[in-house]
């Protein structure tokens, strides 16, 4: 049986490359709102971010994605939230 391609994308923090599910995808649409995808198929600007704790504090005390998604930290304030929560439910085991 033929094996699949793993579809991966870089994470903008690191600029390493992930298996997609791995990632947690920010998404900046038409309107300008940004927020966080947990599907993968939001219309809009996505970008994906690693899912590791040091590495999304590391980008908000420097303000990488408000640099990236052109924002205010105002408005990136409940996405850093949203991922980081994301972050702790994934760590979660499920039974």
């Amino acid at each position: 049986m033929k094996q699949r391609k793993i579809p991966s994308r870089k994470c903008i923090l690191t600029n390493e490359m992930f298996p997609k599910k791995d990632l947690i995808r920010i998404v900046k649409n038409k309107e300008g709102e940004i927020s966080v995808d947990v599907t993968g198929k939001k219309a809009g600007r996505g970008a994906y971010v690693v899912s590791e704790l040091e590495v999304i504090q590391n980008a908000r005390d420097k303000k990488r994605l408000e640099k990236f998604f052109e924002a205010t930290s105002e408005e990136m304030e409940p996405i850093y939230n949203e991922v980081i929560r994301l972050i702790y439910r994934k760590s979660i085991p499920k039974k």
